[in-house]
């Protein structure tokens, strides 16, 4: 799990907790099944799927009062499957395929011609869980929008007035250059909840981050999007001309500071993983604490190596 999935969902969480909704964390098990993860294995699937749960219990999502709620798909679909397949079926009906397949870019794929047909039927699923949920806002990231609007493009066809509101959060980049989103499967592409503090300050160190320039700078939309929102402030120690530490109130102050030339790369970064590693540190010490979570972490760090493996091994074959 990346930072984005792990902290933003978090944050996201808590601010709509806090504003008095009830947030429902959708375990997509089956999705992940119909995308071929984990080689279409859905015990390793699930294992994984709670292995994402420890990670945000960790990183401080609010569960008191039960207003969060873990739902799996493959439990609740086969609870209700007579509410749960007519609206899926309906929803396939009214669209041609090739309205369908603009919704591809929720799984991560972009060329049609090797879409499965399961991979085709995806998004009509991922549409009809918005009605399934009874959710009026649908919390999800830019990449997940085209869903969103399908779901409501489909509530005019069926007159229904009460439309689910698009709630989408910002995409990440990647941290280096030319990279417009992160990547799991490139490691340097991204901070993840498993990294260690040094391999924090590694990434952070290598990252993209050009003198002057804020726009699309992805130091910057870390501490926008992440930093700021958890702290509500961000310290640096300036080593240039010796002036000391300067707390930031507001990323705008910052990043004048920044396009001004006033806050430099070389005294920015190490602050940046400061943060970030302070973020980091209560789901490293869950991982190592916790006998359960620890167990988890080792079977999954286990599924991963695997299926590196035996990437390497197809990539060998193919040249």
């Amino acid at each position: 799990m990346h930072i984005a999935q792990g902290v933003m969902k978090t944050l996201s969480a808590n601010k709509l907790v806090s504003a008095g909704c009830k947030f429902k964390i959708w375990i997509a098990d089956w999705f992940a099944f119909l995308n071929d993860k984990m080689g279409g294995d859905l015990d390793k699937i699930q294992t994984v799927g709670r292995y994402l749960i420890e990670i945000w219990k960790a990183a401080g999502m609010n569960l008191e009062g039960g207003q969060v709620e873990f739902l799996w798909s493959s439990e609740e679909i086969n609870s209700r499957p007579q509410e749960y397949w007519p609206r899926v079926m309906d929803i396939a009906r009214r669209n041609k395929l090739s309205r369908i397949i603009k919704c591809g870019q929720i799984m991560g794929r972009d060329d049609q011609h090797k879409l499965s047909a399961a991979q085709i039927f995806y998004p009509c699923m991922q549409c009809a869980d918005i009605f399934f949920l009874k959710a009026d806002i649908c919390q999800l990231g830019m990449d997940q929008r085209k869903v969103n609007v399908l779901a409501r493009e489909y509530c005019d066809d069926i007159k229904k007035k009460n439309k689910p509101i698009i709630l989408s959060h910002h995409m990440l980049p990647g941290l280096l250059k030319g990279q417009d989103k992160m990547s799991k499967s490139d490691p340097s592409s991204a901070i993840f909840m498993e990294d260690n503090e040094e391999a924090v300050i590694h990434k952070i160190n290598n990252a993209y981050c050009p003198l002057n320039v804020v726009e699309k700078n992805p130091c910057l939309e870390y501490l926008k999007y992440i930093v700021f929102p958890r702290f509500n402030e961000f310290k640096v120690e300036r080593k240039a001309e010796n002036l000391g530490e300067k707390t930031y109130t507001s990323f705008e102050e910052l990043a004048a500071d920044y396009e001004k030339g006033d806050l430099p790369p070389a005294d920015l970064k190490p602050a940046l993983s400061k943060a970030l590693n302070t973020i980091l540190q209560p789901v490293r010490d869950h991982f190592e604490n916790d006998k359960n979570a620890k167990a988890l972490f080792e079977t999954v760090e286990g599924f991963t190596k695997a299926q590196r493996d035996q990437t390497s091994e197809a990539n060998k074959a193919e040249i």
